[in-house]
């Protein structure tokens, strides 16, 4: 038979394997801990207990564990220095009173260390075996397995708190952590639970603004309050009646109800909606020329309230999803009772998911877009950041008006267009985002 030397040939192209993220329960995480405590003390060679101790006085790192360890003379000297003992073993000869019986002799128990002598478990096991009960607890009275439970809490949350590769979920109720082999800046997490976090900062995912620029939006927001009270408003005057319109839903079309005026125009910028130029509002427009240091303050000022005003647009946007879901939910629901299956009405629960994505994404451009500086680079972020925004309103305005209005022959293939093209865009954004952080090719004004 030949062998196909080939396939014990090592490709030297080929790219290295990217190992996937893991999400860990409860359980996992112990047995996490107890392969590292393995670990050291096959190099070590003293009990589980000492190791655990000495992992938890080097916050888990192994590596410094072990460097710290080969610079001593021997272990009994290390051992002394890191504060930690051997446990003193019993010897053959060596007893102590039991608590039950107040007989001397060799005593064990259960991880509560909560003592007795042989005669007496066995006399307990015998009792609890005619009762026929299986599981064997502690024979102290009031024994309080809840605290052996807060135990083992403490020591993985200890594991957790200092490891670099390993985060809880913060989502509600979520007792889930993330194990990721490849940490990076900015790592987004999309737990099981649905949650979405960033690994690094902890914050819900914000592609495509880094953790440090974030966290100063994030302060400047909190505080400006004066700011963020005006900005959350939730009526604004129509721009050419000065009518009074409420915002209600995600779409930023908006359409004065006063029967004599009818506009149609756009809830950030207050342009046209029927010319899709005069509404292009995603650009702050500068103009410092001749202005005194106090004019140069409240153009500043203007210029926060742009991109802020755009930032929580989206994230009220993203909180009256609420109607729209509902809205689908019940088209959903309308078109299974006329033709088409469970699997077949699928799209729409797709559109309302990538365009909360996309809302997600668009909320945070601006956050970055307020910190970047103004050139050529961030004339092409802004071009595609704008071609995003209108794909997304045109995506958000055919679910919440244009639903009823198309037949279920054409609506889905409307439907998966839009969504595919809004896709599209939001990819072609994050994708020149990351382009632009590996060729360092971003100015930020601090």
């Amino acid at each position: 038979m030949e062998i196909d030397e080939e396939l014990f040939m090592e490709d030297s192209d080929s790219e290295p394997e990217f190992l996937e993220d893991e999400v860990m329960k409860f359980e996992d995480l112990e047995e996490e801990m107890k392969v590292a405590i393995a670990d050291l003390q096959d190099v070590l060679e003293v009990s589980p207990d000492i190791c655990r101790v000495l992992l938890q006085k080097f916050k888990w790192n192994k590596d410094a564990l072990l460097d710290r360890f080969y610079e001593s003379s021997d272990a009994v000297s290390f051992l002394i220095e890191a504060h930690v003992l051997p446990s003193r073993s019993v010897s053959e000869s060596e007893e102590e009173d039991c608590q039950i019986c107040c007989m001397e002799g060799r005593l064990t128990g259960p991880a509560c260390n909560h003592k007795a002598c042989s005669e007496c478990w066995k006399a307990y096991v015998t009792e609890k075996i005619k009762e026929g009960q299986s599981e064997i607890e502690c024979m102290t009275p009031n024994c309080d397995p809840i605290g052996i439970a807060s135990y083992r809490r403490v020591l993985v949350n200890s594991f957790v708190r200092v490891s670099k590769t390993i985060k809880w979920c913060p989502g509600e109720n979520c007792l889930k952590a993330v194990k990721v082999h490849q940490p990076s800046e900015s790592r987004l997490i999309v737990c099981p639970c649905g949650t979405r976090f960033c690994f690094t900062c902890g914050n819900e995912g914000h592609e495509p603004i880094d953790c440090n620029y974030l966290r100063k939006w994030l302060k400047r927001c909190m505080d400006d309050s004066e700011t963020f009270n005006w900005i959350h408003a939730n009526t604004k005057d129509c721009p050419k009646c000065s009518a009074p319109i409420e915002k209600n839903g995600g779409c930023n079309y908006m359409r004065c109800e006063n029967t004599a005026c009818r506009y149609e125009f756009c809830w950030m910028c207050f342009g046209s909606w029927k010319n899709e130029g005069a509404h292009s509002c995603n650009t702050f427009r500068e103009k410092n020329e001749g202005k005194t240091d106090r004019e140069k303050s409240r153009v500043s000022l203007e210029r926060y309230l742009f991109y802020y005003n755009r930032y929580i647009g989206h994230e009220r946007s993203l909180k009256l999803e609420k109607k729209l879901k509902e809205k689908i939910a019940r088209k959903m629901e309308e078109m299974q009772q006329l033709s088409m299956t469970w699997v077949e009405v699928q799209f729409l629960q797709k559109a309302v998911e990538v365009l909360s994505e996309c809302r997600h994404t668009l909320k945070y451009t601006y956050a970055f877009a307020f910190y970047l500086k103004r050139e050529n680079n961030a004339i092409m972020f802004e071009a595609n950041q704008n071609d995003l925004e209108q794909a997304t309103e045109q995506l958000s305005g055919f679910l919440e008006r244009d639903l009823d209005r198309e037949n279920l022959i054409t609506l889905r293939q409307k439907v998966q267009d839009k969504s595919r093209y809004v896709e599209q865009r939001r990819k072609a954004l994050l994708d020149h985002c990351n382009e632009g952080n590996d060729e360092n090719i971003w100015v930020f004004n601090e």
